[in-house]
Formats: structure tokens, C-alpha cells, sequence
């Protein structure tokens, strides 16, 4: 071998030595990282540690609680935090069952809901055609909604196609959102490129949604009828709309510039005079389905700009009379469980 080659060879060698030297030191940093970065208070039996009025989310915390449902008490939203050994993309909770939309990774990548028992055991389960969306239980917990991507991961995607069932929470009884009568301004319309997400229940017979036809340039806020099997527009603009406690005003995320997607503001709208107000303290972008952690309070949760993955829950005013702030660190999808 020439002196020529034999530099050359070595030069290959210096240079995967100091690529594997690299990348060790890297994953070291992140695995120290997330060590730090995890919650030093945690009980691993959720059942048993955390009952009664509670928050319900999906932990984010780096590390070995990445993914997992974990729980607080309502009244001490910064306390230790339970978790169970459940893993979800979406979660929603009564206080006797919860439902989990969750990703099975092998081979082939899977979708499916789980319905869990109080001791976080599955009772049903059934698949879902796409990446899990949105997930909310009727007031009494008897029906259970589920939003699904089919195509597209975003609502900010183009030409993205949405599927959402409802059925019982023992998982009979689908029906499709999309199979409804449509009515847009009192008048029957059958928008071929339709879709439906975001539900949330009055009772066991009505829900609000959202509908969205990309070719009329529509998105309306919905009211549903289970046993008529109708959607009836009720006023336009309103995505991923949430119910109020008391049932008198829907949380939802406003569009400040329609039909890009460029940014959702928080809005709340009064249900009696449709008036509609935008949360302007909030100037990031909220792609969620927010909830009401009681008559006053909004949560939702938004992704940390500088740590992907990692997402906290925050907290608004729904009056608009404050700013937000950090409900609960390295969280998502919360639910609220009043007792």
C-alpha cells in the first residue's frame, strides 16, 4: 500500500472515530438532560395515588414517562404527579373510565382507541384508520367521540381527510359524522369534501362539531342530532369547539388569518348571543382542542419552540382578562375530571 493510501485509510478512521465519539456524547447529554428534566415526585400506581377531582393528561417528561398518562389533583395542579403504565397520543377521563387513542409501532404502524377501567385496565379497544386526533366522552361517559387523520397529519395540511365516529364506550353502535344530513343555513348541502372533528356532547343526543369544506371555502360550527342524524351550521369559523361546565359559552380556536392555517388564537364564544371573543393574550398558535378547567379557566396545550417533542399545558382566563401561564409542565392532552 502506498504512503498516499495509507493516509488516506487513516483519515477514514480518525474521522468515524470522532463521528462515534460525537454522536456517544451527544446521546449522553440528552439522556442527562432528560434525567434532570423528568419529575423527581412521581407515584407509579395512578389508581391508588391521585382520586377524586383530577387532571388527567399525557406526560411529556423526557425519558422513561415520555407518552405515559399521568394524573394531579384539580387543587394542586402543580403537585406530584401520578402516573400509570398506559401510553396515549390522546387521552380523555370520567372518573371511572378513560379513553386512549394511542400508535402501535412495528412493522406496520397501527392506530387504535382503548376504552381503561378505573384500575387502568382495557375493557374495549377497536382500530382507527389514521394517525389519532381528537378523543372526548359524552357528560355521563356512556358515548365516546374519535377524530382520526386518514390522509395528512395537520389541520394546517392541505387537503388533509379527517374520520369521526361515535359509538358507546363499549365500543358498539358506530356511526360516522360524515354519514349525517348536512344542513348550511337551513338548507341542505352535501359538500363531496367534508369533514368532521372535534366534538364535544351536550348530553347523550346533542354534540357540537366542526365541518369544513375546503371547496365552498366554509368552516362552521355545528350542532348535532345523534337520533335525527343532522348537522346544523351555527355560525361560521369555530374549530375544535369545547363546551363550558355550565354549557353556556364553547372555547375554540380562532383563525386570525382564514383559510391558511397561519395562526389559531383561543376564542370563546356565548352560545345565547353567538357573540364571539378572541383571547389576544395568547399570540402563539393553539392547534388543540381546549378544555375548561372550570367556569373560568381554559387549558390547552402548546409545544416548547426550543425542545421538540416536550409540550406544557397552559392556562387563560376565558374572559380575556388575563395572560397565560403554566398549568402543568411537560404535559398534553388534558382532561378534566370533576368528581
Amino acid at each position: 500500500m502506498t504512503v498516499r493510501a495509507r493516509v488516506a485509510v487513516f483519515a477514514v478512521l480518525v474521522i468515524v472515530v470522532l463521528t462515534a465519539v460525537a454522536g456517544f456524547a451527544t446521546a449522553e447529554l440528552r439522556r442527562s438532560q432528560a434525567e434532570r428534566s423528568a419529575p423527581s415526585d412521581v407515584a407509579t400506581t395512578m389508581p391508588d395515588a391521585v382520586t377524586g377531582p383530577r387532571l388527567v393528561f399525557r406526560s411529556t417528561a423526557p425519558g422513561d414517562l415520555y407518552g405515559l398518562v399521568a394524573a394531579v389533583p384539580l387543587d394542586d395542579l402543580a403537585g406530584p404527579r401520578a402516573v400509570a403504565s398506559v401510553a396515549c397520543d390522546r387521552v380523555d377521563a370520567t372518573d371511572d373510565a378513560a379513553v386512549c387513542l394511542r400508535t402501535v409501532r412495528g412493522v406496520v404502524t397501527t392506530f387504535e382507541a382503548q376504552v381503561l377501567d378505573a384500575a387502568w385496565q382495557v375493557t374495549e379497544s377497536w382500530p382507527l384508520p389514521g394517525v389519532p386526533s381528537r378523543t372526548r366522552f359524552s357528560p355521563d361517559g356512556t358515548l365516546v367521540s374519535t377524530t382520526s387523520f386518514v390522509t395528512g397529519h395537520s389541520y394546517a395540511t392541505t387537503g388533509f381527510s379527517t374520520e369521526t365516529v361515535v359509538r358507546t364506550a363499549d365500543g358498539a353502535d358506530p356511526v360516522n359524522l360524515e354519514d349525517f344530513a348536512l344542513f348550511v343555513d337551513g338548507a341542505p348541502a352535501a359538500p363531496v369534501d367534508r369533514n368532521v372533528w372535534g366534538v364535544t356532547f351536550v348530553d347523550d343526543t346533542s354534540f357540537y362539531a366542526t365541518v369544513q369544506s375546503r371547496s365552498l371555502g366554509r368552516t362552521w360550527l355545528v350542532r348535532g342530532d345523534l337520533a335525527a342524524r343532522t348537522l346544523t351550521t351555527v355560525l361560521d369559523g369555530v374549530e375544535c369547539p369545547s363546551l363550558s361546565p355550565d354549557g353556556t359559552r364553547i372555547a375554540f380556536k380562532h383563525d386570525t388569518d382564514p383559510g391558511t392555517g397561519f395562526r389559531w388564537a383561543p376564542a370563546v364564544l356565548d352560545v345565547a348571543t353567538l357573540d364571539v371573543t378572541v383571547l389576544e393574550a395568547e399570540t402563539r398558535d393553539v392547534d388543540d382542542q381546549i378544555a375548561w378547567l372550570d367556569d373560568e379557566t381554559l387549558l390547552y396545550g402548546l409545544p416548547r419552540a426550543d425542545q421538540p417533542g416536550l409540550t406544557d399545558v397552559w392556562s387563560l382566563p376565558a374572559d380575556g382578562s388575563g395572560t397565560p401561564e403554566v398549568a402543568v409542565p411537560e404535559a398534553w392532552s388534558p382532561a378534566v375530571v370533576r368528581g
